[in-house]
């Protein structure tokens, strides 16, 4: 066993020492997925905190029983605790003078669309408080409303549904047509007996015994099996 499974052995034994020196140890790795979120309003020290704590949950939730290496499992939990971090606290931040930019053209825009009778163009807007037309476009984007995630899009005698309710709807349909897309894909490169043995163990959750049972085969071949089908799977990955 190598010093990074035994490390988190002990971390996950509640030896706070271990748990320390794994962080320590991949601090290098975090900086490596911090850099890619440079210039996106915020300091990069705060940004490594925050992969420190996906570092951490990695640790706790790293089973040591996976062929895979645990950096390989740690940087997509790094890379999702930043992104949640950047999502939620992602509420549009405008600095002062796009802001007074906006309520100079909220007032042009309306001032224009009274005399000429229609909604004046951008160029019009930005010819008549002196701007360039990418300004006020700018302006108009970040004075755009910001929809809560709890409006009603659709009200019935029975119950409300929720803005984010059908945000949820979306993201889960289309992680299940990625999913499935993956999974396809995965399938195609196994033999006959080889898909059999995937689908039952995580389509039907049937035991390593049952399948061995099925397919006249022992349970040992059937875990030795099921081994060499995920490892080929994880190298398609």
């Amino acid at each position: 066993m190598d010093e990074t499974m035994n490390l988190i052995h002990m971390a996950h034994e509640g030896d706070k020492n271990a748990r320390d020196n794994l962080v320590l140890g991949n601090v290098g790795l975090i900086w490596s997925i911090v850099r890619r979120f440079a210039g996106r309003g915020y300091e990069l020290e705060d940004l490594f905190q925050i992969g420190c704590i996906g570092l951490m949950k990695a640790i706790d939730k790293f089973d040591t029983s996976f062929e895979v290496k645990f950096s390989t499992y740690a940087v997509p939990m790094i890379t999702g605790e930043i992104k949640r971090f950047l999502r939620d606290d992602g509420m549009i931040k405008v600095s002062r003078s796009l802001k007074e930019m906006g309520a100079k053209v909220k007032c042009t825009r309306e001032s224009l669309a009274f005399s000429l009778g229609r909604d004046p163009t951008i160029d019009e807007i930005a010819q008549q408080i002196g701007a360039s037309r990418e300004e006020v476009a700018a302006s108009i984007e970040a004075g755009a409303e910001v929809e809560s995630l709890y409006k009603t899009v659709n009200k019935n005698d029975e119950s409300n549904i929720y803005l984010i309710d059908k945000l949820m709807e979306e993201n889960i349909a289309q992680e299940q047509i990625l999913n499935n897309m993956v999974l396809k894909d995965l399938l195609s490169i196994l033999g006959e007996q080889e898909q059999e043995i995937i689908i039952r163990r995580y389509y039907y959750n049937q035991t390593q015994s049952r399948i061995a049972q099925d397919l006249n085969i022992s349970q040992v071949q059937v875990s030795r099996l099921e081994k060499r089908i995920l490892k080929k799977m994880r190298e398609r990955l």
